[in-house]
């Protein structure tokens, strides 16, 4: 199954920024991985407990969308006969029957998930959301012909989606925050929205979300407790960098702004005109 969701989708000062829930085969995940600009959190297969994972491979395994014909080269240009792609099939899915066998085998012998399920993350369906300001490359090079043929749909299916969404304008000291409904926002004070949508963010990990305050607070404290920040879900929520006065270093590096591009844009770690909410985070990295 490849889908495309959009989550959140705001501009401000000409600059939009997007967030996508999107679902495809894990075989292709590394493909997205490559694009640096885009932050993600992803459903982890040592998140997801064995039966389920063994549930969904056994009864819906990931398929390739497109059965080429062997060739020299990193594209298959022509598509296998009726016959051979039949039987193409059968082999894929009776391979992934396979793994599920020895993945229950691994479970009976008490070996730990992030290890046994590991073997079936080929055939797995993840689920990835990703935010960003920066699509046009992304889909310039995989919306493409030379594409592996599931990412090439994924990009068709984002242009798609980003193409048919509206972004909600915002001004400054105004927030980006996926997952957040508008009675959210009548309910719930900033701090508290970012709360929720961190913890929205950090739950496409395991996919069972709970829009609880409560269930969002357990989260954000185990996310930020202890001797290592774990930032990623902070990089979904953006406030509009303001473009009206000077910004000293001093000033940029309290307000989230880590540097300048040579056309004099500001930026947020990879966001472009968008205060990154991982930046105004105490320990988000270590550096020496």
């Amino acid at each position: 199954m490849i889908a495309v969701k959009i989550i959140a989708d705001s501009i401000a000062n000409g600059l939009r920024i997007t967030t996508a829930e999107l679902e495809y085969p894990r075989f292709i995940h590394a493909e997205l991985m490559t694009h640096r600009v885009f932050s993600r959190n992803s459903a982890s297969s040592r998140a997801i407990p064995t039966k389920k994972v063994r549930q969904q491979v056994w009864t819906t395994p990931e398929l390739p969308i497109h059965w080429g014909a062997n060739q020299s080269g990193m594209q298959a240009q022509t598509t296998l006969k009726t016959l051979p792609s039949y039987l193409a099939r059968a082999l894929w899915k009776g391979a992934s029957k396979v793994a599920c066998m020895f993945h229950w085998g691994m479970e009976k012998v008490k070996l730990h998930k992030q290890v046994s399920n590991r073997i079936l993350e080929t055939f797995q369906t993840m689920k990835v959301v990703v935010t960003s300001t920066e699509w046009a490359n992304f889909l310039w090079l995989r919306d493409h012909e030379d594409a592996q043929p599931e990412i090439r749909e994924l990009a068709r299916q984002i242009s798609t989606a980003l193409n048919n969404s509206v972004p909600n304008e915002l001004g400054y000291k105004e927030w980006h925050l996926p997952y957040i409904t508008d009675e959210m926002r009548e309910c719930y004070e900033l701090q508290e929205l970012l709360i929720l949508s961190v913890s929205c963010c950090a739950q496409v990990s395991y996919r069972t979300l709970d829009m609880s305050f409560e269930k969002a607070l357990r989260i954000f404290e185990s996310l930020t407790s202890g001797d290592r920040v774990h930032a990623s879900p902070f990089e979904h929520q953006a406030t509009p960098i303001p473009t009206y006065h000077k910004l000293t270093n001093a000033k940029a590096k309290r307000i989230g702004v880590t540097h300048f591009d040579v056309d004099g844009n500001r930026w947020s770690g990879n966001f472009r005109g968008w205060i990154q909410h991982r930046q105004l985070i105490k320990g988000h990295v270590v550096t020496d």
